[in-house]
């Protein structure tokens, strides 16, 4: 008989859940794709209910359920840090310990209250730490026998970045670094200071960053006044920051805003207002101390364990820029990012860590793929559900009974500017979409970037896309000799497409910078001539793949722009209803669902969303 082990992150933000059978991942999903809450940090009874559906998981084949961090242990954290700070910190002691008392110390009651309105009741639930679960989700499912795993984030329980050693079905921590020191909320500092939402917009602070002047004046004494006032980093990555500068640890806000103001000359910017020139360049500056930090911890990470795989997890791992000049600089021969190795992925991290430690089980070998399966994880719909949503949706479709006619017809579409929702099989796992729920567009178009950014995602101008190449042809578009199936790793445009573009400084606007064509796919090149790469291989991904080639043999370019089917503050698609209505109210040009294909021109003005 199949045995099970469902894992479940929840109460921080992006909620998700994970379902393991026998070792094998089947399933995983976040709650705010069901939920259509952005970030949702509820118990993911929606992605519990999915996951067990889709592994047909009755009562007797589930062992055990893995919570993905110990609520005690970081209740203890909280109080010490309260009372360490003490008399600082009350405003924000009243705020949070209500919700702790009320809500996060009865998680295991909350927990067996959902299992049994599913049907589930009496099981033994398992609380592995933080940094345990996020190195789980890191090694486990790499292709590696044997891997040096790296974990940096916000904070778990304590620990904010760890070291450890993983062989075959064991993990070993060899060191940890403790709150409050933390380049997660090193990061997020800046990325609240500059005018971003925590834990939602440091993506924005990373691609803001290229619009900085590289090595100029203003760059240099930022770094500067960041290394001599707010963080001591030592020679071996380990730092401590300067909590006289900071109130996450106490308030109800990231930074002291007066001294921050005085020591950059620059007041913390609102949300949404006007970016200029400083904000770029701290931005730019940020980001490259970051990068100095994650190189230092990378090279005692392989001194410590003497081991030429990385695996790397934790939010900081979403950091592509940083990942692309980890895996640019040598010092590691291989390295494996899994496609959500922030808090969402906690939940494969618990289930594995329940498996392989908790049962005991041995490890199964995936060399040399990965045990993620493309990330595509989530909820697939029959033609017969599409055609329903559709038919609900009062839409007009024409079907496609052959796949390589669709093909052929979107490929044509692409290649005359259009832009297309994609919605194919299996919802992806994690904050990328990568090929099932995606936008796709033309990556040769000059004004390809602005005309998603304005018109479809409906989202700041600044903002770069990411290329989706053919994996057999990623070396001629781009400076990398390993696959990036789940867009982990920003990194150079090769030589031999760039195009010169006006040198100068930051100070002009941003549109100005975007204006100008720095390679023969200008769309998908940043402005430090970078790209966020997904390499598309024909086993994982058969129709993204097929559509590439066509695209190519009408181009003769393998690549294609690939963002994530949503707009501006919602959740990325899950069902062809949620498809649709982004169809409506976006100015895509065509839609993809299945086998079907929509035409905006032809869909009726009133037709109602689907229910």
């Amino acid at each position: 008989m199949a045995e099970a082990i469902l894992g479940i992150s929840a109460f921080y933000h992006d909620s998700a859940a994970a379902l393991v059978v026998d070792g094998e991942l089947i399933a995983a999903a976040q709650e705010e794709r069901f939920s259509r809450k952005k970030h949702d940090a509820a118990l993911p009874v929606h992605a519990m209910r999915y996951v067990l559906q889709e592994g047909a998981i009755g009562p007797g084949a589930l062992s055990a359920v893995a919570f993905y961090e110990k609520p005690y242990l970081k209740l203890e954290r909280l109080l010490e840090t309260y009372h360490a700070f003490a008399p600082k910190g009350l405003a924000s002691f009243r705020h949070a310990m209500p919700v702790w008392m009320k809500e996060k110390l009865f998680i295991k009651q909350t927990i067996r209250t959902a299992l049994r309105e599913l049907g589930l009741p009496g099981l033994k639930i398992l609380f592995p730490e933080h940094h345990l679960s996020h190195s789980a989700s890191a090694f486990y499912p790499s292709p590696f026998e044997e891997a040096a795993i790296l974990t940096i984030d916000g904070v778990g329980e304590w620990a904010t970045t760890s070291i450890g050693f993983g062989q075959q079905h064991r993990i070993k921590v060899l060191r940890e670094l403790h709150f409050p020191h933390s380049l997660g909320l090193l990061y997020s500092a800046f990325t609240y200071y500059l005018g971003f939402r925590v834990n939602g917009g440091e993506y924005k602070l990373m691609g803001l960053a290229p619009y900085g002047t590289a090595g100029s004046e203003r760059v240099e004494d930022y770094k500067n006044k960041i290394c001599n006032h707010l963080v001591d980093i030592r020679s071996d990555g380990s730092f401590l920051l300067n909590m006289n500068w900071f109130r996450f640890a106490t308030g109800l806000k990231m930074t002291d805003d007066r001294k921050w103001e005085k020591l950059f000359g620059l007041p913390p910017r609102r949300p949404e207002s006007a970016i200029k020139p400083e904000h770029k360049d701290l931005a730019l500056a940020i980001q490259q101390v970051t990068e100095d930090i994650l190189l230092r911890l990378a090279r005692t990470t392989r001194e410590i364990t003497q081991c030429p795989r990385l695996a790397l997890a934790g939010g900081v791992a979403m950091n592509s820029v940083a990942n692309g000049k980890l895996l640019h600089s040598g010092i590691f021969e291989d390295i494996w990012i899994p496609p959500a190795p922030g808090d969402a992925g906690g939940a494969v991290g618990a289930a594995l860590a329940a498996w392989h430690i908790w049962k005991g089980k041995p490890r199964k070998s995936f060399s040399p793929s990965d045990g993620m399966k493309g990330a595509f994880l989530g909820p697939e719909f029959s033609d017969k559900e599409i055609w329903q949503a559709l038919g609900r949706a009062g839409a007009s479709f024409e079907e496609y009974p052959d796949v390589d006619g669709l093909i052929a017809e979107v490929a044509r579409l692409l290649s005359e500017g259009n832009v297309i929702g994609w919605f194919q099989g299996r919802m992806e796992f994690g904050p990328r979409a990568l090929g099932n729920r995606s936008i796709l567009a033309d990556p040769r178009d000059p004004e390809m970037q602005k005309k998603l950014n304005l018109k479809v995602k409906k989202r700041e101008s600044f903002r770069p896309f990411a290329p989706a190449v053919l994996e057999e042809d990623a070396r001629q578009f781009f400076c990398c000799d390993q696959p990036s199936p789940y867009m982990q790793f920003v990194v150079p445009v090769a030589e031999g497409i760039r195009k010169t573009a006006a040198g100068g400084t930051n100070e002009g606007p941003i549109t100005e910078q975007l204006a100008q064509v720095r390679s023969v796919i200008p769309a998908v090149t940043h402005v430090d001539y970078s790209a966020r790469l997904q390499t598309v291989n024909r086993s994982t991904h058969p129709k993204l793949w097929l559509l590439l080639k066509a695209f190519k043999a009408i181009t003769g370019y393998g690549v294609l722009i690939n963002t994530s089917f949503n707009v501006r503050g919602e959740p990325i698609v899950c069902t062809p209803g949620d498809a649709y209505r982004c169809f409506r109210q976006t100015e895509l040009d065509y839609l993809v669902i299945g086998n079907c294909l929509l035409d905006k021109k032809a869909q009726a003005l009133s037709a109602p969303g689907p229910k």
